[in-house]
C-alpha cells in the first residue's frame, strides 16, 4: 500500500505511553474469539475477556519519545485517514454527513466505553463511545500467529472496524444488540455472523475506492487482505483451539464467507449489494 508521506488522521487518541463502562463490543473476534473459546472450555465466563478486573488506573497520556511501533502507528493513521476520505464522499453522495470515529492506540490495556480493552481482545469497535481500539502488537500477531503478513492485512483490520462504525450510523448494531436475550444463543450467533460479514463487505467497499480514487492499492494488497480474512474465520480458529468445528457457535463466519464478502465489496463497490442479513448466496460456503 502506498502510504509513506501521506496524510495521517488527526482523529487518534494515542495512549501507547500508558499502561494498565459496559456496552456491546463489536469486531473483537480476531484475538478475542480464541481467548473466549479457551475460557468457555475451561468453564469460565468469556465476557471477562473484555471486562477484566484490575486497577482503574489507566493512563491516557501520549507517548514520550520515539516508540518501537511508531511506524505501525503512522501506517494505521494513514489508513484511518483514507477511510475518512472514502466514507465522507460516500455519505455525501447519499446526502448525509459522515461522523468520523476516533481510533485509540494503546499497549496492554485501557478503558473503553464498553469496558476494559486489552491486547487479548484484539482490535474492536465500541459503539458506546464510537471509537476503534487497537493494540499495535496485533500487527505482529497477524504475521506470526495467523500467517497473514503485509501492511494491507492490517489495513483490512482497520477498515473492518470502521465498517462497524458505519453499521452503528445505520442503526444496524443497535438492532442486533436489541435481539440479545430475545432470541436463542444460536440465533443470536447467526445475527452476529451476518453483522461481521457485512463489516467485511464494507472493508471491501473501502478497498474498492482506495484503489479507484486514492490510487493507494498496490499489486498483492488485496491478496494480503483476503489472506487475513481467511485466517480469522470461525471454522479455522475453532479447529486451532479445540480441534473440531461447532457451526452454532460461529460469531464471525467461516473463512470462505469472510473472503467472499470482502471480495464482493472490493469488486462491486456497491453498497446496495451488502445486505448480508437477507442474502443466501454464501450459506453453503465452508
Amino acid at each position: 500500500m502506498r502510504w509513506i508521506g501521506r496524510r495521517e488522521s488527526d482523529n487518534v487518541d494515542d495512549r501507547r505511553g500508558g499502561g494498565g463502562g459496559t456496552g456491546m463490543v463489536v469486531g473483537g473476534g480476531i484475538g478475542t474469539l480464541v481467548i473466549a473459546l479457551i475460557v468457555m472450555l475451561l468453564g469460565g465466563d468469556p465476557s471477562q475477556v473484555f471486562n477484566q478486573s484490575g486497577s482503574d488506573q489507566v493512563a491516557t497520556e501520549a507517548p514520550a519519545g520515539p516508540q518501537a511501533d511508531d511506524e505501525a502507528a503512522k501506517f494505521v493513521k494513514v489508513v484511518l485517514a483514507d477511510t475518512e476520505d472514502v466514507w465522507t464522499k460516500l455519505f455525501a453522495g447519499q446526502g448525509e454527513q459522515y461522523p468520523k470515529p476516533i481510533m485509540v492506540l494503546f499497549r496492554g490495556q485501557t478503558r473503553s466505553g464498553c469496558g476494559m480493552a486489552s491486547a487479548a481482545s484484539g482490535p474492536f469497535y465500541c459503539p458506546a463511545d464510537q471509537k476503534l481500539y487497537i493494540d499495535l502488537s496485533f500487527y505482529d500477531e497477524l504475521t506470526e500467529r495467523f500467517n497473514a503478513p503485509g501492511d494491507f492485512a492490517m489495513a483490512y483490520v482497520v477498515a473492518h472496524e470502521v465498517g462497524h462504525h458505519i453499521q452503528h450510523q445505520w442503526g444496524i448494531l443497535e438492532k442486533v444488540n436489541n435481539a440479545r436475550g430475545r432470541v436463542s444463543e444460536a440465533e443470536y450467533n447467526k445475527l452476529s455472523v451476518r453483522l461481521e460479514l457485512q463489516a467485511d463487505f464494507l472493508a471491501g467497499v473501502w478497498a474498492h475506492y482506495a484503489q479507484k480514487t486514492l490510487k493507494t492499492v498496490e499489486d498483492g494488497d488485496i491478496e494480503e487482505a483476503m489472506r487475513a480474512a481467511n485466517a480469522i474465520g470461525d471454522d479455522r480458529l475453532q479447529k486451532e483451539t479445540q480441534g473440531y468445528v461447532v457451526p452454532d457457535a460461529f460469531t464471525h463466519g467461516t473463512s470462505a464467507q469472510r473472503v467472499y464478502w470482502f471480495k464482493k465489496g472490493f469488486q462491486t463497490g456497491d453498497l446496495n449489494q451488502g445486505d448480508t442479513f437477507n442474502s443466501r448466496e454464501d450459506r453453503n460456503l465452508q
